[in-house]
């Protein structure tokens, strides 16, 4: 048995620093705290939302401000964190002004589904970061990123940029490894998509999705972004949150820093792509904290093909 500890012990000896090293330890502890949290949020009085709105201009769950005050705490108990960037907060949270990594995170993603107890989860990344300028940086500066989801079991799953390792919390407390090397398999019939939106989609997603059933793809869809990556990491599949052609600018809705950019590179690091159009999500320069994205990742294969659609599609309109 593979405890989280021991794991954290060989990236030690295989060259992570001391202080990144702590910067996951306390993030996993922060996820184990949550977890303990949401085993008795109906009891506690903590379901429902509060009269409060985040800087997305979302309604807050009172558990979204406590997963987010636990993980700013653990912050703060860190001396090598420079910054905190979270999703419920307008700017990052200046923690340590001689720290060196900034820890991103949305503390409690798809909260919504909160009151029905379907799997939500937290996700992370940890960059390096001396100035509040150093935040704004792409995917492939990320040193670690990971998520927890909170459902039957709290899982944690998590890359040092060599493989995918998932570990599930024990009746302890601790966290075990139950897979050591995380794959998502190149090719699945299932696809993961808000079918409600289908009038905005563009010409490539619509096509994609038509062929799939036509192939007898199945679709899943919980509306919990952590839950349906879940389900890819263990069954394959490809999740959509394509770009609403019906808004001027990108017309994404899940933000880049806090979910496409941990969620991409773990993908990557199991052997999947994730993708905006012919673009990979990880190549995407930031403009700003709460920049907001189109979203396609999973299976190889599947994403392969839309990845090719759109670039046959940026021709076609080039040679027009």
């Amino acid at each position: 048995m593979t405890t989280f500890e021991t794991f954290l012990q060989g990236q030690k000896q295989a060259g992570l620093s001391d202080d990144l090293i702590a910067v996951i330890r306390e993030v996993a502890e922060a996820t184990r705290k949550i977890s303990d949290t949401l085993k008795t949020s109906s009891l506690e009085g903590l379901t429902g939302a509060t009269e409060e709105t985040n800087v997305q201009g979302e309604t807050q769950k009172p558990l979204d401000i406590l997963s987010n005050d636990i993980l700013l705490d653990a912050c703060r108990t860190l001396p090598s964190v420079s910054f905190a960037v979270s999703e419920e907060l307008d700017a990052e949270v200046a923690i340590h002004a001689d720290g060196k990594y900034a820890i991103i995170f949305d503390p409690l993603d798809g909260s919504s589904n909160l009151d029905v107890n379907v799997t939500v989860g937290t996700i992370f990344s940890v960059i390096e970061a001396k100035e509040a300028a150093d935040i704004l940086k792409s995917g492939r500066h990320q040193l670690v990123a990971g998520y927890a989801a909170y459902g039957p079991q709290t899982t944690l799953v998590l890359t040092t940029g060599k493989g995918v390792q998932i570990f599930t919390l024990n009746a302890q407390g601790i966290y075990v490894m139950t897979t050591e090397d995380a794959k998502i398999v190149p090719e699945a019939k299932e696809f993961a998509i808000n079918a409600a939106r289908r009038a905005s989609w563009d010409d490539v997603v619509a096509a994609y999705i038509e062929e799939a059933i036509d192939a007898g793809h199945n679709m899943r869809w919980v509306g919990s972004m952590v839950a349906d990556t879940h389900r890819i990491f263990n069954r394959g599949g490809v999740f959509l949150y394509p770009a609403d052609r019906n808004k001027p600018t990108s017309g994404g809705r899940l933000r880049l820093l806090y979910e496409a950019n941990p969620i991409g590179m773990l993908v990557e690091a199991a052997g999947g792509e994730a993708i905006i159009g012919e673009t990979k999500i990880l190549d995407i320069q930031p403009t700003g904290l709460h920049q907001r994205v189109p979203v396609i990742f999973g299976s190889r294969t599947e994403v392969d093909k839309l990845a090719a659609a759109y670039a046959a599609r940026k021709l076609e309109a080039a040679a027009e």
